[in-house]
């Protein structure tokens, strides 16, 4: 990494139901962040936490889209547009912007913030979950849930300006790790033209090769990546504190090899963020404190 890393935090968990993610920036850079990326030689700056409204002020069904639920629909639409702005101002700025969720419904400004005017922007999202459903599709309402599915404009998100992001292709979104999904979101991935790496492919083929394909998509064609790690990505012997944890994800060495790859891709990679830590749920900062080893693994730490 050649560029200064300015990590921006995003105090965010209005878009799940399970309080506790909107400590997560905090317990990252507590976790030792800086001094990671210090000891790589990496200039790192810090752009402190986004303001993000308190659930307890806000009325959670106050904008409802019509034959359907996204509750705090509003304030999600207004933390993300200001992750936006501070996304596309760290580019600009020739930077590179590392967000810190916060829960999963933040990459809706990250990666518009990341996908500049008249270029193309690839995605990989390692997750337990698909993120796929839509405001008609989901079962619980909670935005986290929607966020890919906004960023490709699906249902009624496909005429939100703050949500839908033109610059990405369903063809070079890869999903890889999925091993927990609503049936409605199933079916649209299904139709999409995405490409989705279930635990079953990656035990299967290894998580190299997995990781290794889901970059050349991204990369395929397009001008830039954007690198999406929800820490639920990993099994929750390794990431405890994580606001919705799966059994059966990758290990810790399987999650650095994986960075590892990310971190070959460097001259492409635009922005990544680090999502849904849970230090309430986490044990003596466990998670965030992996969450901190990965982030170095992507910026190009290695054994040797």
């Amino acid at each position: 990494m050649d560029r200064t890393v300015r990590v921006l935090g995003v105090p965010m968990d209005l878009g799940a139901d399970r309080r506790g993610v909107d400590m997560g920036p905090s317990a990252i850079r507590y976790g030792g962040l800086a001094e990671q990326l210090d000891r790589l030689g990496i200039d790192c700056t810090d752009g402190g936490d986004l303001a993000v409204p308190r659930p307890e002020a806000s009325d959670p069904d106050a904008d409802q889209p019509r034959g359907g639920r996204a509750k705090f629909r509003r304030e999600t639409r207004e933390v993300c547009e200001d992750v936006r702005t501070a996304v596309s101002g760290t580019i600009d700025d020739g930077e590179f912007p590392l967000v810190l969720g916060g829960d999963h419904s933040i990459a809706i400004g990250t990666v518009a913030g990341a996908a500049e005017p008249d270029e193309s922007l690839g995605v990989v999202w390692f997750d337990a979950h698909g993120d796929f459903n839509t405001p008609q599709t989901t079962p619980s309402g909670n935005i986290h849930g929607m966020s890919l599915a906004a960023i490709l404009g699906k249902g009624s998100f496909a005429d939100k300006s703050w949500a839908h992001t033109p610059a990405v292709s369903e063809e070079n979104v890869a999903l890889v790790g999925l091993r927990n999904l609503d049936e409605g979101e199933r079916r649209l991935i299904r139709e999409s033209d995405v490409t989705a790496y279930s635990m079953s492919d990656v035990d299967a083929r290894s998580v190299p090769e997995v990781v290794e394909e889901a970059l050349d998509i991204a990369a395929d064609g397009t001008d830039a990546i954007h690198a999406s790690l929800d820490l639920d990505w990993l099994d929750p012997t390794e990431a405890p504190g994580v606001g919705t944890p799966v059994r059966g994800g990758v290990s810790y060495r399987e999650a650095h090899i994986a960075m590892e790859y990310v971190a070959e891709r460097h001259d492409k990679l635009r922005s990544m963020e680090l999502v849904e830590v849970n230090p309430i749920l986490d044990d003596h900062n466990q998670t965030a404190e992996l969450a901190c080893e990965l982030a170095a693994s992507a910026f190009g730490k290695r054994i040797l």
